[in-house]
């Protein structure tokens, strides 16, 4: 019974559109924080591949909210998704500008944004069609 709930619990666009707003919260607490002064990583473009996932993952989250509520085609919820990426990448470019030791403005990292929210819709939109009923 309780596998039962849970799986009626996640065919429900608001825990996912709940789950994509504490995303967009996250995100704005970490662009907020100067970075640390040690980078644990250093390889080259490492920063580009986190901003990749982290909007494949918001991008995620966003589209099967979208996709559970139903209100319009697919194309139209990419449509929905990649305008959220941008204009979420954008602020959180410009949020950073103001964070002491960030740089902000970074056109590479609001294209890794673009690219990883593309990811994440059509991740979800491949997981849309493999399965006849709603995740």
């Amino acid at each position: 019974m309780r596998d039962n709930r849970f799986s009626i619990l996640l065919r429900k666009s608001g825990v996912w559109l709940s789950a994509f707003a504490l995303w967009a919260l996250l995100l704005w607490i970490l662009s907020g924080r100067p970075l640390p002064e040690a980078n644990t990583i250093n390889l080259p473009g490492f920063d580009k591949i986190l901003h990749f996932v982290y909007f494949l993952i918001g991008a995620f989250l966003l589209s099967i909210a979208l996709y559970l509520r139903g209100l319009s085609s697919w194309y139209r919820n990419l449509l929905v998704v990649l305008i959220s990426v941008a204009v979420i990448g954008a602020l959180d470019e410009w949020h950073q500008s103001w964070i002491p030791g960030r740089s902000g403005n970074d056109l590479g990292d609001w294209i890794a944004d673009l690219l990883g929210g593309i990811a994440g819709a059509l991740i979800s939109k491949s997981l849309h069609s493999l399965r006849k009923t709603p995740i």
